[in-house]
């Protein structure tokens, strides 16, 4: 198999080697196993379940074997998967039980993560009187072996875009309901580095929800990455920062902390070491390196939108090919305290956040809320006309069709409503909660549940015409075009769907789930996904004629204005692509995440961010307009009507502005 690496500190790391190829090996014993030193690995070839045929060692630690794995069960493609193996070394029978425990634990904790810097879980069984964890293999190499090979410090742009990414999942584990998540062992050789320069956590064996607390006294993560109250036995979000800013330091400086005296880099300043680093970024890395938590960075998300504001991110097209196309772009900076506002010309207040985008119609604007209500309000006075409680919250965005709106619900049903009162003309049951909004053609209403299936039902009766079934819930929305339907899931694929009979014309897979609802221009429909990539897709037989990569995952809706696609991006910036080859024409950076879905209208575009601000931008090169602050992050996407924009916010209230 080639390079066998020990892990040691690094238990868990399963990086694909950038000089293996892929191979097939021949079968053997399950019980077969050879001598690694003191450990006995699997021999390749050895298949488990009947399903996960070993190709080779990845990784030894103390308590682990990481292999790299190949999924029988895909007949027509080579699936690469990790196989984490529990090999108990420990002479102990108290230490073995506590291990065991750990590694259960750390995949019961990675199966209800869902991010694209953490790795998937797909099996976990026991085979032989050992533990398998199957995961999703990571190509790549994690950032102690980056470090060790570049033998210097590391340029201070690269890191930052890695420390953006690692701030961004940190906040949310940090932000993980129902329990707050602490990693507790961030360092290089636990972050991996993909080769389109995606950072991934690995190794979640002592990852803890907040609330369950370890015997104190008892030392918990790495010596000289750990911050002092984790030499004590307990941590806290702030915890995982003070490891971030070790991390950095070690990366930008070359000076490894594990060779220092514990809580010392006040005496290794990063720029004496490493003059090329800005005093900037040395600032936001020393208060992450606070010894008190209270004086740390509150929040991985504040500490984001501090590196963030440095400047100097990237973002590149790809082609069909799969090579980067340079691009001259407009990067524009973050709007500032002065720039223009609007006016607001009516507000209505909701009971709960709002993450549902308005719906604006016949002189009416439907919105739904987590209070579990969809509110109709007229559109000129923003007077209340009626709202109609389901048992569940909304964050499905309603839409109309004759004298119904469509709403879906967190309580699994699909309602049908009279526009001018409010009264359930029908309500149709899903298995589980709906996160899609409905698109309705020709009297047949399109939506999407979380229990896996896309719905094509009569608008009229709420009775089934067909479903289809997918692996993952579905949370996009359908686009409709014609006789065909295009709809994201969150298993990564993309489908276009006959919509008379639900038969699948094509599906076209990414490398992360697809929350993003797609679009149709010209031949061509466009996807974001969570993998980072905005995705062209050819219509009729769904390859890819191009895809544009972001900084972060991208699960806002793409519109389009004029020859260009606009998106946001969890990186905080606002793109515009062409759309003929994915180049980009322009981007502004919110400094904060998106995933709201722009709205362009009248050479405008309108898009929300996390911050609490929604942006006015200049169609033609994204420069700012005017934008206004409200009192939640901005997850619902505009509405535009009569000179005035409707938008929801977590505040709990609807804006009327002038657009």
């Amino acid at each position: 198999m080639g390079l066998i690496k020990k892990v040691g500190a690094r238990n868990g790391s399963f990086a694909l080697p950038e000089e293996e190829s892929t191979r097939n090996l021949p079968g053997q014993s399950p019980a077969a196993r050879r001598g690694t030193g003191s450990t006995q690995t699997l021999h390749a070839g050895t298949v488990l379940q009947g399903r996960y045929v070993v190709e080779g060692p990845l990784g030894i630690g103390g308590m682990s074997v990481v292999y790299k794995g190949r999924d029988l069960r895909f007949k027509d493609v080579n699936r690469l998967c990790a196989i984490k193996e529990m090999a108990q070394s420990a002479p102990d029978s108290n230490t073995r039980l506590l291990n065991l425990k750990n590694f259960e634990r750390e995949a019961g904790l990675l199966a209800t993560l869902h991010h694209p810097a953490i790795p998937k879980v797909y099996d976990f069984f026991e085979e032989q009187g050992r533990i398998y964890l199957i995961l999703e293999l990571i190509p790549g190499k994690d950032l102690e072996t980056v470090l060790d090979e570049a033998v210097q410090p590391l340029e201070e742009r690269q890191v930052r875009n890695w420390a953006v990414q690692m701030c961004d999942v940190l906040h949310y584990l940090h932000t993980h309901k129902p329990e707050t998540i602490v990693f507790r062992d961030m360092k290089p050789s636990n972050v991996m580095v993909t080769r389109d320069d995606r950072i991934v956590l690995i190794d979640f064996g002592i990852a803890r929800n907040l609330n369950r607390t370890d015997r104190k006294g008892t030392m918990i993560g790495t010596e000289g990455y750990s911050p002092p109250e984790q030499y004590r036995g307990t941590a806290e979000a702030q915890s995982d920062l003070y490891a971030l800013g070790a991390t950095l330091h070690h990366l930008l400086t070359n000076s490894d902390p594990r060779l220092e005296t514990p809580f010392t880099f006040q005496e290794r300043p990063i720029r004496t070491l490493n003059p090329a680093v800005s005093p900037e970024m040395e600032a936001i890395i020393n208060r992450a390196l606070e010894y008190d938590m209270a004086t740390r960075w509150s929040s991985a998300d504040e500490m984001r939108q501090a590196l963030a504001r440095l400047g100097g991110g990237s973002a590149t097209a790809s082609g069909a090919a799969g090579a980067t196309a340079s691009a001259p772009e407009a990067v524009l900076p973050a709007a500032t305290a002065s720039s223009e506002t609007t006016e607001v010309v009516w507000s209505f207040k909701a009971e709960e956040e709002l993450r549902s985008s308005p719906l604006l119609s016949n002189g009416m604007v439907f919105i739904g809320s987590y209070d579990s209500n969809l509110y109709a309000l007229d559109a000129g006075r923003g007077e209340f006309r009626w709202k109609y409680a389901t048992q569940g919250g909304i964050s499905s965005s309603p839409s109309m069709w004759q004298d119904l709106v469509f709403c879906g619900s967190e309580d699994g049903k699909l309602y049908a409503m009279e526009w001018r009162r409010g009264a359930v003309r029908w309500a149709f049951q899903t298995d589980k909660p709906i996160r899609s909004s409905p698109r309705v053609d020709d009297r047949v209403v399109f939506v999407g549940s979380d229990d896996m299936h896309v719905y094509a039902l009569d608008g009229l009766r709420g009775s089934v015409i067909w479903k289809f079934r997918t692996w993952q819930p579905i949370r996009s929305s359908a686009c409709i075009n014609g006789d065909v339907i295009y709809i994201g899931g969150n298993d990564g694929h993309i489908y276009a769907l006959d919509a008379r009979s639900g038969g699948a014309k094509w599906k076209q897979r990414t490398q992360q789930e697809i929350v993003s609802s797609p679009t149709f221009h010209e031949g061509l429909v466009f996807v974001g996904s969570m993998d980072s990539h905005l995705y062209a897709l050819d219509a009729e037989g769904g390859w890819p004629v191009w895809k544009a990569r972001t900084g972060a995952y991208v699960n806002s809706s793409p519109c389009m204005a004029g020859k260009r696609v606009i998106v946001g991006s969890g990186d905080g910036c606002v793109y515009a692509f062409e759309t003929k080859n994915g180049r980009v024409a322009w981007k502004f950076e919110t400094g904060s995440k998106i995933v709201a879905s722009p709205r362009a209208a009248n050479g405008r575009v309108y898009v929300g961010a996390v911050n609490g601000y929604i942006y006015c931008l200049n169609a033609d090169n994204g420069s700012l307009i005017w934008r206004h602050k409200t009192g939640g992050m901005v997850v619902s996407s505009a509405a535009v009507g009569d000179g005035i924009i409707y938008v929801g916010s977590g505040d709990q209230t609807l804006y009327a502005l002038k657009a």
